[in-house]
């Protein structure tokens, strides 16, 4: 019944909007407005706090549903929960009622600020710092790669607090929009996902309470990296509702499309095609699937068990099969699916950033290998 709602209302009201928020490089107001509408927007938020209270599993078929259409939509729910595990996880109960609050109701997005100019994969090796003064912090420096950057009210910075200790020192604080000394750089002019506003965010003496800190002092690596053990399995999500969607569209092209006297689907080596492309999908949908019951067990208090592999490898498997499966669309449309007048060579290019955010996949091969179940 999820499934079906969220596939009709992406259909209806985001599809229309999907190739004009791509060539215009627009944030998808539409679509914005749309899973407002239909408490869709942040639907992990916990029930306590205004939210649908999604576990993870239904958070991942609503991701899946609207990337199937529009990528850049999909960046919406997936980079809210993204932004605010942080504090479900790790923050007081009175940061949990302030922020959550505004966010279960559409009234802010909540974006994640991790990365930095020379801390990518590394993201250790950070810079940003902050700096106690009374009942303040400090926040000084600068994060690159911030998804919905600008269009967000709310970010999860992560900031060192102790430069001796790396990892150890370093702490997680909310920042809002409004907070003086927080600017933005201009848009990224990127290859896909042209419609979600990627920017560096600027940190110049911004002056917070220091009850906005997430958890306590020297935790917020941990619980940053204990964040994306969740949250890549919402880029596995992306990434399969992209494959599914290049596939919905080619399967549908070469029954319509006629060479040699007959429809090109009744060719063998077209079958094939098609076989691949929907098994190495399903097998990443029960992969994405199992990682996200494992994401909600953990939640509920299971146990960490083995989700760091399960996240990891529902995201790496399920982009490198949508780069995959996007690429084989474009080449079962011919010269057709190089032209934008078709949506499979934007389903390829979206394809592309979900082998590089939230950890590029050699990264998470990595990370596997260092959690072998």
């Amino acid at each position: 019944m999820l499934r079906d709602a969220v596939r009709s209302l992406a259909e209806a009201k985001i599809a229309p909007y999907a190739a004009a928020v791509d060539e215009e490089a627009r944030f998808p107001r539409e679509a914005l407005d749309a899973l407002t509408a239909n408490d869709l927007h942040a639907v992990h938020v916990p029930e306590s706090y205004g939210g649908a209270g999604a576990d993870a599993l239904a958070t991942v078929i609503v991701i899946e549903e609207v990337a199937r259409v529009c990528a850049s939509s999909s960046l919406i729910p997936a980079v809210n929960k993204l932004g605010s595990l942080p504090v479900i996880l790790s923050g007081s109960e009175e940061l949990k009622k302030k922020y959550l609050g505004p966010l279960a109701k559409g009234d802010a997005m909540f974006s994640y600020c991790l990365s930095e100019p020379d801390a990518g994969s590394d993201a250790a090796g950070m810079k940003t710092k902050a700096v106690r003064d009374g009942d303040f912090y400090v926040l000084n420096g600068v994060k690159r790669w911030i998804t919905n950057a600008g269009e967000s009210e709310f970010y999860t910075v992560m900031a060192v607090t102790d430069p001796e200790k790396r990892s150890k020192g370093i702490s997680a604080f909310v920042v809002e929009k409004s907070d003086e000394g927080v600017s933005f750089g201009a848009p990224e002019k990127k290859l896909g996902i042209k419609g979600s506003p990627t920017r560096e965010v600027y940190l110049d003496n911004v002056r917070i309470p220091a009850d906005r800190m997430i958890g306590a002092e020297g935790t917020g690596f941990a619980t940053a990296m204990k964040t994306l053990d969740h949250t890549r399995i919402t880029i596995a999500a992306q990434a399969l509702g992209i494959a599914q969607g290049a596939l919905d569209y080619a399967k549908g092209y070469v029954k319509e499309r006629k060479q040699f006297g007959k429809p090109v689907a009744d060719f063998q080596g077209i079958q094939f095609m098609l076989a691949d492309m929907a098994m190495k999908i399903e097998a990443a949908r029960q992969l994405t699937y199992a990682a996200a019951a494992k994401s909600e067990r953990v939640a509920a208090g299971g146990g960490e068990g083995d989700l760091t592999f399960q996240g990891a490898a529902a995201k790496c498997f399920a982009s490198d099969v949508a780069m995959e499966v996007t690429t084989d669309a474009v080449q079962l449309l011919g010269g057709y699916g190089y032209t934008r007048d078709y949506p499979v060579e934007r389903m390829m290019r979206d394809a592309k950033i979900t082998q590089i955010y939230e950890g590029t996949n050699q990264v998470q091969r990595i990370v596997m290998a260092r959690n072998l179940p």
